[in-house]
Order: C-alpha cells, then structure tokens, then sequence
C-alpha cells in the first residue's frame, strides 16, 4: 500500500485532555485493514519522543502505556509535568533520554490523540459503534508504520507493563529482526479466563448503563456512571487486600454513617461511606473525567484478545520463535498477572531468563510505582 505520512507537531486536544503545544506529535498512518476485517480510511497516531535518533536509526526505545495511560511517560521540555513512569525515564534513569530515542505512542482505539471511537470520520461524525474491533496486534502493525517513518531501522528495545507489557511481547514476536530485546512487566503471554471474566465486567458496566445508546452517545449524555463502574472494578485488580486493608479497614468515610438511611426494600440506599468506598469513587471520578468510556470498551477488549500465539500455533510455538533479549518482571504481590505468567513466558523463550521480582504491598500498580527497584538489572539485562 503507497503511503504518504504527514507528520504535524502541536497540542492535540479532545474531550478527555489536552497536551501542551510541541508535547505531542501526530503522524497520519494512511488507511488501515484491522486483524478481525474492519477498515479505517485514515488513522492518526499521536506520539511523544525524548532524545535523539542516530545516525544509524538503531538506538530507539518505545515505551508502550497500560490500559488508560497515554504518551506521556515523563516530563520534558515541551512538557514539564510529571509523567506515569517518571522514575524510570530520563537523563540519568534506567532508560536514558540522553542516550537513547524514545517514543512513547498513544494506542490506536484510545483517546489520547490517536484515532478512536470518538474521532470523527470523513464526514465529521464520531465513529461511535461503528469503531473496528481493535487487537494487541493491530496496533504493533500501526506502531511499525510510524517507526519507519521515523526513520527507525531497528529498535534497542520495547518496554511496558500491564497492557504495554503485551504490546512489548507482540513487538517481539510480530517483528522480530526488528526488535533487539524487550521488557514485559507485570503481563502474561496470553489473557487467562480470570482476566477475561474481569474485563467483561467492566465492558458490561459501561454497555448497560442506559445512556450508552449502543455507543453513539456522543450528542447526550455520556455514559459516566457505567465507566466509574469499570473503573472500580479494574482498581480492586490493580490493588491487594492487605493494602485496602491496612490503608482503609472498616473505617467510614469522615463523619459519613454507614448505616444511615439503609431501607433496600424502599429503594433508599444507605447515605454514609465506609473510606474504602470513597477512594474507588474518587478513583472513579478521575477517569470520567479524562476517557471516553468506548475507548475503555475498545481497549479494554483488545486486552482480552491478547494471545500472543494467537494463528501461530499456540503460546508455545509462538514464543520459541523469539530471539530478542528479554526482561520480564513481575510484582510480587500481583493479583491480576501472577508471577507465574511471567514465569511461563521466560521457560518457553529459548535459553535462561530470570523473572525479577518488583517488591510492594500495593500489587498490580507496582508496576508504575516501583519499577525503578530493577533499575540496575534493566540497564544490564536490555544493554541499555
């Protein structure tokens, strides 16, 4: 297919946020045919990048985001807010921006700047349920066509966590003279019956709540509550018990009474919060505020497609065709990606690979908080 990319630099604005002028740059991918048959004419990837490309067009990073993260991995000059994996990125961090190019692209299907459900297609009209089912796959193929256009020859390394950690696995399996090595944090090679039935949950909670109108709600209202429902579905997975219940226990919220006003028969729901409740609110109401709930929907579900064996004969098959140095990590206290997922992806890849254990009472989001601790072993392990 002959392409002719466009490449435009500014702020990137929508309902959910907007970046800084010069913080995110957007490259016009051309039209796209997607794993399950559905067709887009144009697609639009926004990006950030830190450091330089060499001469050479081989000392490239990509750092892929998690389920409702975005491009913004650090802070930099364009934009000095702190980014989700500030402790990891940087001048003089594991990954060092002094050193390497990195670039962070926001996922097709989300709303950070790419195209998504709620872009407007060629006659201005949000594409709303009319948006492609969207895989892990899909867009590793996106990414590649903008690594090309970029100039990039061969990428050093691909890094994320959660559902960038499945997007690092599918880079290395997908491309894999193209990718040196790569690092799978907090992510398994496929998702296992427990994540589906979690990810459904959250997909149905936004689908039945009424203002969903089959996900054409863009003209009404949106369907927020349904959102702050799957929001707080995924957090409880992204935390363990003990850190609920050593941060909250059964205390209730302020002077709020848990036990005012409970009469279920009369359709009075109690009026008072235990604390637990209203940090999965205030967790709730942050994401209402900053995504769109069909972009949750169409991630969210190609979360749940994730199979990196998917047509290449199984997992096995598929990660005994690997060749790029792998990091794997894993949080110890991990509910929602065990340790032993990590753990299967190193015994299948060929030769002997160490899973590196994150250490933290929090779980899943160990990830994001506590990736520095293998600071050292990243630099070593990814040559970086």
């Amino acid at each position: 297919m002959s392409l002719v990319p466009e490449e435009k630099v500014g702020a990137v604005e929508n309902d959910y946020g907007t970046r800084p002028a010069g913080a995110l740059k957007t490259y016009d991918a051309g039209a796209f045919t997607f794993e399950t048959g559905g067709q887009l004419p144009a697609i639009t990837l926004a990006y950030e990048t830190w450091g330089e490309l060499n001469a050479a067009g081989d000392n490239a990073v990509l750092v892929a985001h998690a389920l409702t993260g975005d491009s913004h991995v650090a802070s930099s000059p364009a934009d000095p807010s702190a980014g989700w994996w500030e402790g990891l990125l940087g001048e003089g961090r594991p990954i060092d921006t002094s050193r390497w190019f990195v670039i962070a692209p926001a996922m097709v299907g989300g709303c950070y700047g790419s195209t998504g459900p709620g872009s407007a297609d060629p006659d201005g009209t949000p594409w709303g349920s009319r948006f492609p089912f969207v895989t892990i796959r899909d867009s590793v193929h996106l990414e590649k066509r903008l690594l090309d256009h970029l100039g990039v020859t061969r990428l050093h390394s691909v890094v994320g966590g959660s559902m960038g950690g499945a997007r690092a696995l599918e880079w290395a399996v997908t491309y894999p003279e193209f990718v040196r090595s790569f690092g799978v944090f907090a992510c398994g090679a496929a998702s296992t019956a427990e994540q589906i039935a979690f990810g459904q949950a959250q997909v149905l909670a936004i689908r039945n709540d009424p203002h969903f109108n089959g996900g054409d709600y863009y003209a009404g209202d949106k369907p927020q509550a349904g959102l702050g429902l799957a929001r707080r579905i995924a957090h409880i997975t992204y935390r363990t018990e003990a850190e609920l219940g050593l941060r909250f226990g059964r205390s209730p919220q302020g002077a709020e009474n848990p036990f005012a006003g409970t009469q279920l028969a009369g359709g009075r729901r109690r009026t008072g919060r235990y604390q637990v409740e209203s940090y999965l609110d205030h967790q709730a109401a942050k994401l209402t505020q900053r995504f769109d709930p069909n972009a949750y929907i169409t991630l969210g579900e190609a979360l749940i497609s994730h199979d990196v064996g998917r047509h290449r004969g199984g997992v096995e098959a598929a990660l005994g065709q690997v060749s790029a140095t792998p990091f794997l990590a894993a949080v110890d206290t991990d509910r929602l990606y065990f340790p032993e997922q990590s753990q299967q992806i190193a015994d299948l890849i060929p030769g002997e690979h160490q899973v590196h254990l994150i250490t933290s009472h929090i779980g899943h989001d160990g990830f994001l908080t506590s990736a520095e601790q293998l600071g050292r072993e990243i630099r070593v392990t990814l040559g970086l």
